[in-house]
């Protein structure tokens, strides 16, 4: 039976993976000056660790989709944790710069691992009805590692410095990597699905990622995760503390409950958010475009204003960013019911490959506008409008047919539940 305390607990595990996954991902948001300081590199090479981390991300999500579906969740989860934890390890005794751009492309492989995964966790043990609470409940608690990289993590580096800080915090990794050996599985108990054949291999992922792009949900939901996720992500990734700090005039202090504002603004929305869509499946495109224009205006507001910000738009730019973690969410619903069982990871990983493709770019082009412009924070965070545009392009041009994709789908389901063959 699906759902019930069972299935929580074991979600709850891969839920866990990631919070872990998130904590790492989002460590050098809180030390980029630290970074900058330790390896004596400009704004650029800063940039590079977290490009490099999320272009390993991006380019390792279709695979890694194809691997869940066909190995399950619990051996990509696996050596997903050994890949993370090893490379935040690494970091933390990394003395050069090649030594540490290494560990963050090895942590970049394990991170991709795990959300994936732990989608397909929960399209397993709760009722399809649950999909978007599930996705966007796996999303709430991956921010809240989030929030213990702004709150503890930068009171830790600020105290203890950074090899005991980044080595401690490999420890979390050993944790959750025995409670994966242990207590995890792939589906409850009852018949498994048919796998799938292992012969002809090429032709197999040919045909799952053909599958999966042919269908216009999936690559609505790929354009709706690219144009929402990447503000936020830049903005807590690496460079929200050097521009509120170094752009704003504000303490070290200051900005980091700056960041805890964005974390906490992505937790409640990510709830508010959930509840809607699973109540109201229309209300996914409003909600994607209206995070769009919402982020779009605050981020003109605090780049046009004269001087430094005042504090209150500040707030509002960081509690508005909070809402492009829940609205890249909607992308997956979009691709959720586009795709049957076996192509979920498939259809998911292209997905995801969205936000974290506009995230890698948006952090290149930031970094090389600082350092051509003489650190001008307004023209480097120009480039956000950019990506905006395109991406809105894109979903305005796909939304009609997915939408109308999706009608087709559930008459023939209608259709077939009442005409069973006998």
């Amino acid at each position: 039976m699906l759902g019930g305390p069972r299935a929580v607990f074991v979600w709850g595990i891969g839920v866990a993976v990631y919070f872990t996954a998130v904590t790492y991902r989002t460590s050098l948001g809180v030390a980029g000056i630290d970074a900058a300081e330790r390896f004596d590199i400009n704004a650029s090479a800063l940039s590079t660790f977290s490009i490099l981390q999320l272009l390993v991300y991006a380019g390792m999500q279709i695979p890694v989709g194809l691997l869940v579906d066909r190995w399950g969740t619990k051996k990509v989860l696996t050596l997903g944790i050994v890949l993370f934890t090893v490379g935040q390890f690494a970091f933390a005794l990394s003395g050069s710069y090649a030594v540490a751009l290494v560990a963050r492309a090895l942590l970049g492989c394990g991170d991709a691992m795990t959300f994936i995964s732990v989608l397909r966790l929960g399209s397993r043990w709760f009722p399809p009805r649950y999909g978007p609470l599930v996705a966007q409940g796996a999303a709430l608690f991956g921010m809240a590692g989030n929030l213990v990289t702004t709150l503890v993590l930068a009171r830790i580096l600020a105290s203890f410095g950074w090899t005991p800080t980044f080595a401690g915090s490999a420890l979390l990794g050993v944790v959750v990597l025995v409670l994966v050996l242990l207590f995890l599985k792939d589906q409850p108990e009852g018949p498994e699905p048919a796998p799938e054949p292992t012969h002809h291999s090429g032709g197999y992922v040919r045909r799952q990622i053909a599958a999966a792009w042919r269908e216009p949900g999936t690559r609505l939901g790929m354009w709706v995760h690219f144009t929402t996720q990447f503000p936020g992500m830049v903005f807590l990734l690496l460079w929200g503390l050097p521009f509120l700090v170094e752009a704003q005039g504000r303490t070290r202090a200051e900005a980091g409950t700056l960041l805890t504002a964005v974390v906490l603004s992505n937790m409640v929305i990510g709830l508010v958010y959930g509840q809607v869509i699973a109540r109201q499946h229309r209300a996914r495109a409003p909600l994607a475009l209206g995070t769009v224009l919402a982020t779009a205006a605050v981020w003109a507001m605090v780049l046009l204003w004269p001087g430094h910000a005042p504090m209150w738009a500040l707030v509002v730019l960081c509690l508005v960013l909070g809402a492009c973690g829940p609205g890249s969410m909607i992308g997956f619903d979009f691709a959720r019911p586009a795709n049957p069982p076996e192509r979920q990871g498939t259809a998911s990983g292209i997905v995801n490959i969205g936000g974290f493709t506009a995230s890698m770019t948006t952090l290149l082009a930031v970094g090389v506008l600082l350092d051509a412009t003489g650190d001008d924070y307004r023209i480097a965070f120009a480039s956000v409008f950019v990506l905006q545009a395109v991406g809105t392009v894109q979903i305005l041009r796909l939304r009609g047919k997915a939408h109308r994709r999706e009608r087709e789908r559930v008459v023939a389901s209608r259709v077939e539940a009442v005409h069973v063959p006998v």
